[in-house]
């Protein structure tokens, strides 16, 4: 589509891109974040490319409630540039490569977010994980839930109402405080075990990961296959979204079964 962007900039006449021909991401991700570029990578199809366009976060402490909303209000400052900065690869669609701030205030803080990106980004639809992981609920039929966050309890606070807001009743949430934004991108998988094995009650239909510095995708398609339950992980949730809004339906094997069977 050819129109201008958010600084009044006009697109050049487009052909196929070599590498995207089917779809071309705009990706925005915090600067601090190790594990949404290499994940969305080894998901890859044919013909989409994912560019990214970082956050600069200069605090990256969360290590209580406080710092965790500093970190916030450092990405709200800042998404508006990152999102410019895309734009002039002229993507095809929106991807959020972050997740707190789409969970922020429940549903409505949602939706509010989603139409700012979307006018920032001159139109374009945008991919959250919140909404990946709600669309992918859905399609399981999943109605309580456990939930595993790197988040302060502020941060929890938050995804239970955004979850709640939907319908869904989150029967166990883990979060596992940690301290600094590139800590979570450390976590063992050890300790992405034993918090899933916390927080799956018997009667939990499906368990969601939060926070998209955890590197939680392969091992969720593990973990699918001994628990016999959904484990979303929410990058490989997010990457499904914006392939299937974009009419792509490959299948990819070794990220759970949500990119594998739907």
């Amino acid at each position: 589509m050819n129109r201008s962007g958010p600084t009044g900039q006009v697109p050049v006449p487009r052909r196929p891109d070599r590498l995207g021909w089917r779809a071309k991401f705009g990706v925005i991700v915090p600067s601090t974040n190790t594990v949404v570029e290499p994940e969305f990578h080894a998901m890859s199809v044919p013909g989409v490319t994912p560019h990214m366009s970082r956050i600069h976060i200069r605090d990256m402490h969360f290590a209580d409630d406080d710092g965790m909303l500093r970190l916030l209000e450092q990405i709200r400052g800042e998404i508006g540039s990152a999102v410019d900065r895309v734009m002039t690869a002229q993507p095809d669609y929106m991807v959020m490569g972050m997740s707190a701030e789409t969970f922020w205030d429940g549903l409505e803080g949602n939706r509010q977010f989603i139409a700012q990106i979307r006018e920032r980004s001159g139109g374009l639809d945008v991919a959250t994980g919140a909404e990946g992981c709600e669309r992918a609920l859905n399609l399981f039929g999943a109605r309580r839930i456990g939930v595993i966050t790197p988040y302060q309890p502020i941060g929890d606070e938050n995804v239970v109402r955004f979850f709640s807001d939907l319908g869904f009743e989150v029967a166990a949430i883990k979060g596992l405080r940690c301290p600094h934004a590139i800590a979570i991108a450390e976590v063992t998988e050890r300790q992405l075990m034993d918090a899933i094995n916390e927080v799956n009650q018997p009667d939990v239909d499906a368990i969601v990961q939060c926070g998209t510095n955890l590197c939680m995708s392969q091992i969720a398609d593990e973990a699918e296959r001994w628990l016999d339950k959904p484990v979303i992980a929410i990058n490989a949730a997010t990457w499904w979204m914006a392939l299937r809004d974009n009419g792509i339906e490959d299948k990819v094997q070794g990220f759970g079964s949500l990119l594998r069977e739907h």
